[in-house]
């Protein structure tokens, strides 16, 4: 009889706690927290950008901005104060940081966050941008299909291209700035050396960015 109204009080106190938990959830999503996960996959709470809030839709004022993936705030597309003596359209890809900038003059630049070279594969220099294309295909190395053999000699661009929505050539390198099929990698250390985005930010830089324009990676 003991036993089973212990078994009884700890089902209830589970219960209970159960609950609080997810009101506790939801409270926190109320006041505008956003929910994404740290560096250990860990599920977290964190305010968005200052005086803004955050929307999984269509942001409907200025003071809202669209988080539809569930990244880091710290990692959506915004303007930002950016002192340079680089050029208007310049791009600043600052790995360490996990940020690529466009600079638009006047002390501002577009920020965009970014995924970046695993280590062993990261590097550094200033190019140009020489192509653009649009759901680009992809032709994975020789070197890179040594390390992982599983992968095609050749992939058309389309939605579970790796490559993403959109890529910017950088110089005569191999490497490339382009979207992702897996936007949960904004932030880390994950590729062979290209700087990946969201998709919806790639298609955002591509518009911005023109051919020839200076790419700086520190």
């Amino acid at each position: 009889m003991r036993i089973s109204v212990l078994k009884q009080n700890i089902m209830t106190w589970g219960l209970a706690l159960l609950l609080a938990f997810l009101v506790g959830q939801s409270a926190l999503a109320g006041n505008g927290l956003v929910k994404t996960k740290n560096s250990f996959g860990q599920t977290i709470y964190v305010s968005p950008p200052a005086g803004m809030t955050a929307t999984t839709g269509t942001p409907r004022n200025g003071l809202q901005v669209k988080n539809k993936y569930g990244q880091h705030p710290k990692y959506l597309r915004q303007v930002v104060p950016y002192n340079s003596s680089e050029a208007k359209g310049t791009i600043i890809v600052d790995t360490g940081a996990r940020y690529l900038y466009l600079v638009l003059g006047k002390g501002r630049a577009m920020r965009y966050g970014i995924g970046v070279a695993r280590e062993g594969f990261e590097w550094s220099g200033t190019h140009r941008i020489t192509a653009k294309r649009e759901w680009p295909s992809w032709t994975p190395p020789a070197e890179m299909r040594k390390r992982q053999p599983e992968l095609p000699a050749f992939m058309p661009g389309g939605i579970n291209n790796p490559l993403g929505a959109r890529a910017l050539y950088i110089g005569s390198t191999l490497y490339r700035l382009h979207g992702t099929t897996h936007p949960s990698t904004i932030g880390r250390k994950v590729s062979s050396g290209c700087i990946r985005l969201t998709n919806d930010d790639i298609i955002d830089l591509y518009q911005r960015a023109s051919i020839g324009a200076k790419v700086i990676v520190i």
